[in-house]
């Protein structure tokens, strides 16, 4: 109903953007070698008030990997709603 959609809606954030890039961490401070692959990804998000704000992360690719899992699984349950 349009009253629970709009409940809802106030609560959370509507994705407005969502990129992704992989990335390679070659050296630090305290390593000169690391070879570390990881995934940066920003988001755009609208909170309730329709004010849009950017949330970065990083996260390793086993971490991805899950995340696209996830993503999958909430594609399926979606198509037979």
């Amino acid at each position: 109903t349009k009253y629970c959609s709009s409940l809802i809606r106030q609560h959370l954030f509507e994705l407005i953007d969502f990129q992704w890039k992989l990335g390679m961490a070659v050296s630090s401070d305290s390593c000169r070698s690391l070879k570390y692959p990881y995934v940066a990804v920003l988001l755009k998000v609208a909170d309730h008030s329709g004010q849009i704000k950017n949330k970065s992360f990083e996260m390793t690719i086993p971490q991805f990997q899950n995340f696209y899992r996830q993503f999958k699984e909430i594609a399926a349950i979606i198509e037979t709603v």
